[in-house]
């Protein structure tokens, strides 16, 4: 199993260590454009190798798309990453032309790879993979309902005064902060419904404060969020590579679904050992139906400052 992250900033050395101590992979190549930064940051990680008890393989590469050839699974984490005050939206100029060059080459050396785009904005940059790839729909997956469902679950945690490890939830819909639709009505602490605990103001509170999630860390770091997003795509990253048949919330282009056409969005899917197995369609309430709907303008709005 060969797992390529191209970006070796924080996000991708994040993502890359995160599979490497899991121990699934046999090798990881980090790839970047900056002169020896890949090389750096594989060797600082192979050097946490013994200490960390893993033998996945680091590599890193500047640039050289030969070395990802054979690559079962390949991570895009490359763009410029959000400043203060910036929206995942306003990315869109440069990611866009940085994500058509990455994935082609990917595709080129490793024509049989499943893709995960974590850049941003993250499902409009999965609908150009789709739209610029060839690649099958079920073999291209946006990285970003994972994510939100984890910071939705630890708001949750933190309001219930529980352990983590209690709380069961998910976010679906675009990866932006006005996008993101928390399913607090099927929410649960260990199967019983969070609103027997909290309060209907409470749990909106807990919906306002993961919307912001990704904008409350930037204002906080100057910088985007790496751990979290990391630790995300290495559980997308080891769903498909042990075929754990394991329901995410991803970006998956839709045909169909939830009444949805042309656009990739965050729904819950299946992932194993062909990336989506299965789209799983939720019965949602008239409400969260008419979120999901105004989420998904809000990324045909993005979808259409594409140059495709």
């Amino acid at each position: 199993m060969k797992v390529t992250v191209v970006g070796a900033g924080a996000v991708g050395a994040s993502c890359a260590e995160y599979i490497a101590i899991k121990n699934f992979a046999s090798e990881v190549v980090l790839l970047d454009i900056k002169e020896g930064f890949a090389e750096g940051k594989a060797m600082d990680l192979m050097q946490t190798a013994s200490l960390n008890g893993f033998d996945t393989k680091i590599t890193g590469s500047t640039n050289d798309y030969s070395k990802t050839a054979g690559s079962d699974i390949c991570v895009i984490t490359s763009g410029i990453p959000r400043k203060p005050g910036m929206t995942r939206e306003e990315l869109i100029g440069i990611n866009a032309g940085i994500v058509k060059t990455v994935s082609s080459s990917l595709i080129e050396h490793s024509p049989n790879t499943i893709i995960i785009v974590v850049s941003n904005p993250m499902d409009t940059m999965t609908y150009l993979v789709h739209k610029t790839t060839g690649l099958p729909k079920n073999k291209i997956i946006g990285m970003g309902g994972a994510l939100d469902s984890a910071r939705f679950k630890y708001r949750l945690a933190e309001a219930l005064g529980a352990p983590i490890s209690d709380v069961d939830g998910m976010v679906i819909g675009g990866h932006s902060d006005k996008g993101m639709v928390p399913l607090t009505a099927h929410a649960t602490r260990n199967s019983v419904k969070v609103s027997e605990f909290l309060s209907e103001e409470r749990l909106n509170q807990v919906k306002e404060d993961t919307k912001v999630g990704g904008a409350t860390l930037t204002k906080l770091l100057g910088t985007s969020a790496w751990y979290a997003p990391g630790a995300a795509v290495s559980g997308l990253v080891q769903a498909i590579a042990c075929d754990l048949q394991k329901m995410y919330p991803c970006s998956a282009l839709l045909e169909g679904e939830y009444g949805l056409n042309d656009l990739c969005i965050g729904v819950p899917v299946i992932l194993g050992k062909n990336g989506i197995e299965k789209i799983v369609e939720i019965n949602l309430s008239d409400a969260e139906k008419a979120h999901l709907a105004e989420s998904a303008e809000g990324v045909k709005k993005t979808n259409g400052l594409l140059e495709l």
